[in-house]
């Protein structure tokens, strides 16, 4: 009797103490992007593209994300004729004057060495140069293969590095993405109060 009830004593200390969310469970750290029209939460993928999660974490753990952004979008209406049709939200530091020029590019993770892909919901890197992404992120809007190693949306057929994936509020995504622009532009642009762990 006294051993059962130290085991049941025990079963409701480790369920008190040990892992308490699904990330300490599954490996994915789960984030909530909260923004003026509702929150989006996604998981990342670490065992996947450790390199973009471990800075993309420390970018949300640095604060660097409260007070900025959804600015650009890509839609059906907004492409030069001829190019590779793509639709997505893009967010981050850009046009926030904080030191995003400063900050030391991420090891480029494509999706040849990843097994992701830029599906609907997908957060991704947004980049110049391979090497070169850093705070800027996209979320995208419909399966965008383009956007994979070897798609027609970047010039070195490198991609993008996909490294996690909308869990919860593609309704926000999409109110986002309705919002009106100029040339790309959101006008005004979304308002991203803070990124977090959930």
């Amino acid at each position: 009797m006294k051993q059962w009830i130290v085991l049941v004593c025990m079963s409701v200390l480790w369920a008190q103490c040990g892992p308490s969310s699904n990330e300490e469970k599954d490996g994915h750290p789960r984030i909530v992007i909260e923004t003026q029209y509702g929150d989006i939460e996604a998981e990342l993928y670490p065992d996947k593209a450790p390199q973009s999660v471990a800075a993309f974490l420390r970018f949300v753990d640095s604060g660097f994300y409260q007070r900025s952004s959804f600015y650009r979008i890509l839609n059906q209406d907004n492409q030069p004729m001829g190019s590779a049709p793509a639709e997505l939200i893009q967010g981050g530091l850009w046009g926030t004057g904080n030191k995003r020029e400063y900050l030391k590019g991420i090891p480029h993770e494509n999706t040849q060495q990843t097994g992701l892909r830029h599906i609907n919901g997908a957060l991704s890197l947004a980049r110049q140069d391979t090497g070169t992404a850093n705070t800027e992120f996209f979320i995208c809007i419909g399966d965008q293969p383009g956007f994979d190693f070897g798609g027609d949306n970047n010039g070195d057929g490198q991609g993008y590095a996909v490294f996690g994936q909308v869990t919860k509020g593609m309704d926000v995504v999409q109110k986002i993405y309705r919002r009106p622009e100029e040339n790309q532009y959101f006008t005004p642009q979304v308002d991203i109060i803070t990124v977090r762990r959930k």
